[in-house]
């Protein structure tokens, strides 16, 4: 690794809007050096994926423009080329894959073609050479029988194949560096382990350099040679990794690094980053981050810092460490005390929900006549309890069920067969008035929250609508204090209740959905990766309000994810699915600390470790989720399994416990009589 090949400086990109103009990006100075992964770490708005545009000179015009500052690719200045010169460097010398793959291809096009469509752009038109290319980009990139994929759409791809072919795209060109925009951000633990191997096979190929942009601790642990923290349009944070990771120095970095849930604070409120991020429209009299700053004192509101370089290399833009102002400045501590939770009270233990051998197939419909050609098995034989105010997480892979036992539950897809108790009453017999009263008792939380919500609707009428559609409250002041309450209980201010949802943040529309779920008063709530699309200190505070919540009144959760650092803290119990079925469960100590399943083991070696003492062996599973429609006989792991027997391929595997409460279905353990 030797040489800068990207030099950013005093890069500036502002917007015209009609609240002023937006310095969406200011006075941002980077530099990549050859074969080396530079991580732009920040919140979702902090101007990441801004300055990644700014580069390939993608801009959105005529409301955006780049006002200042230089982008020199190898000495060539970038910012004062045509754009047919510039056509010629993006795809060819800087490439880019973006956080959502299925978004970025083309639905109607073949993957060959549009594989092809970048390889003709760099290397013309000769069909047979573009076709042997296309093939051997697609094998670069590990995917499996890359012939038969040429003829394949977008749809008929997993999501950890189609980032596998937008990076192929990316590698059309040969490119000195790689800008990789979240490219795991959607992806389940085993996909994003394949994804970010993949890069470091190809960085160390190619020796190409990467922008990894991300909010990801974990990612920048496992892929950064350094690391700089961007916050409001500014970066406030360079540092080589290892320095990052074992002293971040701006307070900003130290909350997002407190604000990561882990087994170890199950018993207290995480870090939470006060207030929001200021408005890029406003004129900054001092530090961006002084009105969420604890250790911020009159010359942060007064003074804007400089990035200033430490002795031993780091840089930070923080007046702590301004030796002219250290006589005023206060002492930063080790760490914020954090608040205990304490366990729920008047927990009585008994069960809440109990369902028992719940299956869900859909009918495949083919030809004219519609007949039923087979079924999809998405959710098949499983069985779960969840006790009143504890938590049950139920992890496993995108398309593997999960959501739909959710559904099943809630009785908005009715069960093929099996049975759904919920306080002794049967579900799934229940239909009209009867279902509809139930339903007040399990609410549901869903992954995103602004598709979730009517966007013409207020947020008073958003939280009522519920207690109208029930007939909980009739009368309308009661109605309108009841929202009151929810606002304040869920840290809204009560005066929100007059705006629209696209008037908020990511985690404060959570908050809305928390609180329209609270308002029919429920004893379980179904949450569905309400957590996944946020960023940590976002997530963190909508943890902490789960929690809180669950202490004071006795809620009872259903948590589905795939993030199990997210379990580890909020969990009591955990359910691993694959493929429709439970194959491990049990406490959250005795599953994440002592696994049994070779699965649930896979799952968790792909979890990025921020520990840098920590060694971690990725267990890489082969092929793909199998389908639903079609699983694989005997145990449905055993394909994908390194561990698999040749009775693994005969007969599904029974129930192996290890305690009361923690079994698995798996063949190296002694089955049932």
């Amino acid at each position: 690794m030797s040489g800068t090949l990207l030099s950013i400086r005093n890069l500036t990109t502002c917007f015209d809007t009609a609240a002023g103009v937006v310095r969406a990006v200011d006075n941002v100075s980077l530099d990549i050096r050859r074969g080396e992964t530079l991580a732009l770490l920040g919140e979702s708005g902090c101007g990441k994926s801004i300055t990644a545009f700014s580069v390939m000179r993608l801009v959105p015009a005529p409301a955006g423009r780049i006002s200042a500052g230089q982008v020199r690719l190898d000495g060539q200045e970038l910012l004062m080329l045509p754009e047919v010169a510039m056509r010629k460097v993006r795809g060819n010398r800087i490439a880019m894959i973006f956080q959502e793959p299925m978004t970025s291809l083309n639905p109607v096009l073949t993957i060959g073609d549009q594989i092809g469509e970048a390889v003709r752009h760099h290397e013309g038109d000769n069909d047979g050479s573009v076709r042997g290319r296309v093939i051997e980009l697609l094998d670069a990139v590990g995917i499996p029988e890359p012939q038969r994929r040429l003829r394949e759409y977008p749809h008929q791809l997993s999501g950890g194949m189609k980032q596998r072919i937008m990076i192929a795209i990316a590698l059309a060109g040969e490119p000195e560096l790689l800008i990789a925009d979240e490219p795991t951000t959607a992806l389940d633990v085993t996909i994003q382990a394949q994804v970010l191997e993949l890069l470091r096979e190809l960085q160390r190929r190619t020796g190409m350099a990467i922008l990894m942009i991300t909010h990801d601790l974990g990612v920048v642990s496992e892929m950064a040679d350094r690391v700089a923290v961007m916050y409001a349009g500014q970066i406030v944070e360079q540092a080589s990794r290892d320095d990052f990771f074992a002293e971040p120095r701006h307070p900003y970095s130290r909350k997002l690094f407190e604000s990561l849930p882990d087994i170890d604070k199950r018993n207290e409120a995480l870090a939470v980053i006060h207030g929001s991020v200021p408005p890029l429209s406003s004129r900054f009299s001092g530090c961006r981050f002084a009105d969420r700053c604890e250790y911020a004192w009159d010359a942060c509101h007064s003074r804007e810092p400089e990035l200033l370089s430490l002795d031993n290399g780091p840089q930070v833009r923080c007046h702590l460490f301004d030796t002219a102002l250290a006589a005023s400045a206060r002492a930063m501590p080790e760490r914020v005390a954090a608040q205990a939770i304490s366990p729920a009270q008047g927990n009585d233990d008994s069960v809440l929900l109990d369902v028992q051998d719940m299956k869900i197939h859909f009918p495949i419909h083919k030809g004219l006549l519609r007949r039923t050609a087979g079924y999809v098995y998405a959710v098949d034989g499983v069985s779960l309890q969840i006790r009143k105010g504890r938590t049950l997480a139920l992890v496993g892979e995108s398309g593997c069920g999960k959501t739909t036992i959710g559904k099943g539950i809630l009785q908005l897809i009715r069960p093929t067969a099996g049975q759904v108790l919920f306080d002794d009453d049967e579900l799934t017999r229940l239909t009209g008035e009867a279902l509809r009263q139930r339903r007040a008792d399990v609410q549901i939380i869903f992954q995103d929250p602004y598709s979730s919500m009517n966007p013409r609707m207020m947020v008073r009428d958003i939280i009522q609508e519920g207690l109208v559609a029930l007939a909980i409250e009739t009368d309308a002041q009661r109605r309108e204090a009841r929202v009151d309450e929810l606002l304040v209980q869920v840290g809204l201010p009560v005066e929100s209740k007059f705006r629209y949802p696209h008037e908020f943040s990511g985690g404060q529309r959570q908050r809305i959905c928390i609180a329209r779920a609270l308002a029919v008063n429920p004893q379980l709530i179904i949450c569905d990766e309400p957590t996944s699309a946020l960023d940590v200190s976002v997530q963190a505070q909508i943890l902490n309000q789960l929690k809180e919540l669950q202490q004071r009144i006795g809620l009872a959760y259903l948590f589905i994810t795939h993030n199990l650092s997210v379990v580890a803290y909020l969990a009591d119990e955990v359910a691993v699915m694959y493929l429709g079925r439970i194959v491990e469960q049990g406490s959250v100590n005795e599953v994440l600390q002592h696994p049994k399943h070779p699965y649930t083991r896979a799952l968790l070696s792909a979890i990025p470790v921020i520990d840098q003492q920590r060694q971690r062996h990725v267990i890489h599973l082969e092929g793909d989720l199998p389908s639903p429609s079609a699983p694989p006989a005997g145990c449905h792991f055993h394909a994908r399994c390194n561990e698999a027997m040749p009775r693994c391929r005969q007969a599904y595997p029974g129930i192996s416990r290890f305690s009361d409460s923690h079994f698995a279905r798996c063949y190296l353990y002694p089955q049932p009589d």
